[in-house]
């Protein structure tokens, strides 16, 4: 038994495509109310549908509003992310001839303590603006290195020890000879084992200059007096 329908023509209709959630003329993006663009950025994308041609708003470009526009510079006004872009300094942020020298007298100060205070302004980690991979620190001057005190027994019980690299050739020689013999290789090897190991902790071991007596021949550089926080860095008598 056949059955025959009749062919008719079913039309479907597409509801209208719902436009993009447009963002609010104000938004708190970068910590502050951000003002639309006055010429925002638009992609047309032509939608053919049922004889229908629709257009697609894409998100407005936001800038820095005018009465805040004093707080940044050049392109920052018209970027979208000023806020995330990390600062690293250039090579203008740290020319040698630009920092500062400082100088220290070493008399009856102990060892450690005077070591690492120095470590800190060579490396330039008492600035805002220290960054590890770079050399952002100061030139320090040590005088009267002969006169550098140790607590406890260090002085007869503390060894430094070298070696010619031959077969037997290891030296072993306390403190007390050490600084009878050269002075100032005992303030060099304090603070040579408190900067960073490489290229880089080369470079900041040129900042250091020691000196035995009270003379130095850096006048000219004009150095001042090392700022010493510690308290217990003077020995006690």
């Amino acid at each position: 038994m056949a059955m025959h329908y009749a062919s008719s023509p079913v039309m479907f209709e597409y509801p209208s495509p719902k436009p993009c959630r447009a963002f609010p003329k104000t938004t708190p993006f970068f910590g502050f109310p951000i003002a639309a663009s006055s010429e925002p950025s638009i992609r047309t994308t032509s939608l053919i549908s049922a004889n229908r041609t629709f257009k697609i708003r894409c998100q407005e470009r936001v800038v820095v509003p005018l009465d805040q526009r004093w707080m940044f510079e050049g392109s920052e006004i018209k970027g979208v992310d000023i806020w995330n872009k990390t600062w690293y300094p250039k090579a203008s942020d740290h020319v040698n001839t630009d920092k500062p020298w400082y100088i220290v007298d070493a008399t009856d100060k102990i060892l450690g303590r005077l070591a690492s205070t120095i470590a800190i302004h060579i490396r330039g980690k008492n600035l805002a603006t220290y960054t590890p991979s770079v050399d952002m620190g100061a030139f320090v001057i040590v005088v009267n290195a002969e006169k550098v005190a140790v607590s406890g027994k260090k002085r007869t019980q503390k060894l430094y020890k070298r070696h010619s690299g031959r077969p037997g050739g290891m030296k072993v020689e306390t403190f007390d000879q050490l600084q009878q013999r050269i002075p100032e290789r005992i303030i060099e090897h304090a603070v040579r084992g408190m900067l960073p190991k490489g290229r880089l902790g080369r470079a900041l071991f040129n900042h250091l200059k020691v000196y035995t007596g009270p003379d130095h021949p850096h006048e000219a550089q004009k150095p001042v007096e090392l700022p010493i926080r510690d308290k217990r860095i003077q020995k006690q008598t």
